[in-house]
């Protein structure tokens, strides 16, 4: 596992993002971890956010010209992503969306630069694909051209048939997406420590049962 990515765990158990427990999911399942990328809720928290999410885009190696946050979330990712990349000496634009299109001043339901060329969507993660589908129409509609999707967890667990929300979105939409961390290494994370054992079991048994 990269570096980056056991420091993003360290990161979210230390921000209390990342939980282990009892969790039920939007599916009604049972979980035993949740994480909230909402309580990444403060200014050095979310500077730290957009470093780690840079360092995976980066590490992708997936070209891109742009960057775009679907309202809301991914609003201050795109942002905070867009000024990390700036400090690793990559300045490039971004732009997000409003969910009503406002009818005085520029106008619009785009704000930030124009969408133009290879647009790569920032979000926290993907659940039904929903926010990226809608996203691809907007960018799209405006003559750019969809690069992928950078989102902070890939759950890796079944959506309504054998494949995960993400595994749709890269074969459905033949778009490629990039996780800071994936479940696999949440669970070398918590293998690699001693402390986790409890965790880690609940995890793999929570992977055997529902991981697509």
């Amino acid at each position: 596992m990269s570096d980056y990515k056991q420091e993003f765990l360290q990161f979210a158990l230390a921000s209390r993002v990342l939980c282990f427990g009892e969790f039920t999911t939007k599916a009604g399942r049972l979980s035993p971890y949740f994480f909230n990328a909402g309580l990444f809720n403060d200014g050095e928290k979310l500077k730290r956010l957009g470093e780690f999410y840079a360092k995976a885009i980066l590490a992708s190696g997936l070209p891109f010209d742009m960057l775009f946050g679907p309202a809301y979330k991914g609003i201050p990712l795109a942002a905070a992503t867009a000024i990390a990349l700036a400090g690793d000496g990559r300045n490039v634009p971004f732009a997000f969306n409003r969910k009503e299109a406002k009818d005085h001043g520029e106008g619009g339901t785009v704000v930030g630069a124009k969408l133009a060329g290879r647009v790569l969507i920032v979000d926290d993660v993907i659940s039904a694909g929903t926010s990226v589908r809608e996203s691809l129409e907007l960018i799209r509609a405006h003559g750019a051209t969809p690069a992928g999707v950078v989102i902070a967890l890939d759950r890796m667990e079944r959506g309504q048939g054998s494949k995960s929300a993400v595994q749709e979105v890269c074969d459905g939409l033949g778009l490629p997406v990039v996780p800071v961390v994936c479940l696999d290494d949440l669970v070398e994370f918590l293998r690699g420590d001693g402390r986790y054992a409890q965790e880690l079991a609940a995890v793999q048994g929570y992977r055997a049962q529902y991981g697509a």
